[in-house]
């Protein structure tokens, strides 16, 4: 049984090749998917954005290409490729895309 089930496995991979960077839309691809662990891929075109919100466990968004700015609590931070941050869990954020960008989000909650 896989854990990482919907990627290939034991195969070299290039993440930004596994998510569309598509105009005016925000796309997302689900590689895990538990109680205590999400890892999703997201794409969000050029000044696109994740709206408010906050998550039940502490998410690191890693950036794979372009630029975002993320918003935790009150500050912004701006991100390029190779670029990561952790959003403590139940702060508040949000995600701008500056430049088209694509990230990974690692979501660790209580077990």
């Amino acid at each position: 049984m896989s854990l990482i089930d919907k990627i290939d496995h034991a195969k070299v991979l290039k993440l930004t090749d596994q998510i569309p960077l598509d105009e005016d839309q925000v796309n997302s691809r689900t590689l895990v998917q538990r109680d205590d662990l999400s890892m999703t891929l997201f794409s969000i075109a050029t000044d696109q954005e994740i709206g408010g919100h906050s998550a039940k466990g502490d998410a690191m968004v890693n950036v794979l290409s372009g630029i975002a700015e993320v918003t935790i609590e009150e500050t912004v931070y701006r991100l390029t490729a190779g670029q990561s941050i952790v959003i403590p869990k139940d702060a508040r954020h949000s995600l701008y895309a500056v430049e088209g960008f694509q990230m990974l989000l690692v979501v660790v909650k209580p077990a």
